[in-house]
This record gives C-alpha cells, structure tokens and sequence, in this order.
C-alpha cells in the first residue's frame, strides 16, 4: 500500500497570499537562526520590527527555514531580495 503525501493545508495571510500550515516543531536554536535573519532583513530593508512588513518578512523566513533554507545569511539574501532592492 502506498501512502500519498498531502501536503499542508494553505492558510491566507492579511497580506493577500498563502503561506502552508506547517506542523513541524521549531526549537530555540531554530528560532534563533530566524530570528537572526529577519534582524538582517530588516536592518537592510529598513522596516521597522512592528510593522507588517516585518511581520510578512519573518512569516517568509520561517517558510524557508522549514523548507530547508538554513543559514541565517542565505535565508536573509532570499527573503531581502524577493522583498525589494
């Protein structure tokens, strides 16, 4: 018997996008490297850290993280340069 692999369900974010409900657990280290990342972007891309495109940024690092991106500086260049200049 084959098992199919579905994948996550896509949950709408109040940016107008979709971002797949993932269920895989993030301990500390994990967020640290994140969290390092999105301190990257937002230095480079001058957002303020309550902003909502700080919050866009940090949903859009932990997608990557989870999807195997992770180096905190390579996760930074992906999400810097989908993000702007």
């Amino acid at each position: 018997m084959v098992k199919s692999h579905r994948p996550p369900p896509m949950i709408p974010t109040k940016f107008g996008g979709y971002v797949r409900r993932h269920f895989d657990h993030l301990d500390s280290n994990d967020l640290n490297i994140c969290q390092r990342a999105l301190d990257r972007v937002l230095a480079k891309l001058n957002f303020a850290k309550d902003s909502e495109e700080a919050e866009q940024a940090a949903a859009v690092v932990i997608h990557l993280y989870q999807r195997g991106v992770r180096d905190e500086v390579r996760l930074a260049v992906l999400v810097s340069a989908a993000r702007g200049p």
